[in-house]
């Protein structure tokens, strides 16, 4: 998820070894700007290694705990942290291997993730995860790269823990700025949040990591935010990040279930337009029929305007 249509205007274009061949390793992180954060300890990945040229290994480290990817219970994993390492993967690919420009543009138009409820458990030591990922419908504009599907699988100490795909496009800043001329505008955008939804209903111990606000309107809640939370705005962007719409997505789940410790194990979602900061945004969460595996089905729409910006489908699980 190169959360959901975000962009991020890269300052510095810092020297890099282009990606090699060989055993993926777990010392270091990549380098900040390759993944879009502005806070390093916001980045997951750690290596990236070629197999061929569709085709390729990314290492990433998930720590035991994080100020906001974290759950209610104290023995599992976020599986949010699959669906951001996933975006940070589609992104040091596009930068490092096809070679897209830092101060390009991308939007996320289709993204999944699934996970194992063992592949969440918290041991001893940070967790070492191993993507594979492998490209296709790769598109070009001239001698460019201008987007691809990519197809992930995640393992965890040799064992397939999960899954995921996204789906991306890039345009160049200038081609940016011509579409989305008349729709960055910061006066409008209230600087205070409105008030949340209690915590406690959604599985967070802070407030300020709720992203629902009360609605007049039974079964839907108000996108709440906050563009000074230093994890879902690590750094200013000109519409609302997609990592953001997920989260209200889970929350929403879990005040129509009203069961707060549930767990999105997988989760799809498509983002259809841009999400502005100047106009209130709905989200509306519906039951769906249990999954074949026991899960409990939640679909997500997502509106501003009278519009669907976005909409998805999540399997909740109870995870101890």
């Amino acid at each position: 998820m190169l959360t959901g249509r975000t962009t991020l205007t890269v300052a510095e274009e810092l020297p890099v070894d282009p990606p090699s061949r060989g055993q993926v390793l777990y010392d270091q992180t990549v380098p900040r700007h390759l993944v879009h954060r502005a806070a390093v300890s916001e980045v997951f990945l750690t290596d990236l290694r070629v197999i061929d040229d569709t085709t390729f290994s990314v290492g990433a480290q998930w720590p035991r705990d994080h100020s906001f990817y974290r759950l209610p219970t104290p023995h599992r994993h976020d599986p949010m942290l699959l669906a951001e390492t996933i975006r940070q993967a589609a992104l040091v690919i596009a930068h490092q291997v096809f070679g897209v420009p830092l101060d390009w543009k991308f939007m996320s138009h289709e993204t999944s993730y699934q996970i194992t409820t063992a592949g969440l458990a918290l041991g001893a030591r940070p967790a070492d995860i191993l993507l594979s990922v492998t490209c296709r419908d790769i598109k070009r504009r001239g001698n460019r790269v201008a987007g691809m599907s990519m197809d992930i699988t995640c393992h965890r100490d040799g064992r397939q823990i999960g899954s995921g795909s996204v789906n991306w496009s890039c345009v160049t800043s200038a081609a940016y700025q011509r579409l989305r001329a008349g729709k960055i505008e910061q006066g409008a955008v209230p600087e205070e949040p409105p008030p949340p939804v209690a915590k406690v209903q959604v599985g967070r111990d802070r407030s300020r990591d709720v992203v629902l606000s009360p609605l007049d309107r039974a079964g839907s809640w108000l996108l709440r935010v906050d563009r000074h939370h230093p994890v879902l705005f690590d750094h200013p962007v000109d519409h609302v990040p997609g990592m953001v719409l997920h989260e209200a997505a889970r929350q929403a789940a879990a005040l129509l279930i009203n069961w707060p410790g549930l767990v999105p194990v997988a989760c799809r979602f498509t983002f259809d337009k841009y999400v502005e900061f100047t106009c209130p945004v709905v989200v509306t969460p519906v039951r769906c029929a249990p999954t074949t595996s026991g899960a409990l089905g939640v679909g997500v729409k997502i509106e501003q305007d009278g519009q669907t910006v976005a909409h998805g489908l999540m399997d909740m699980r109870i995870v101890d």
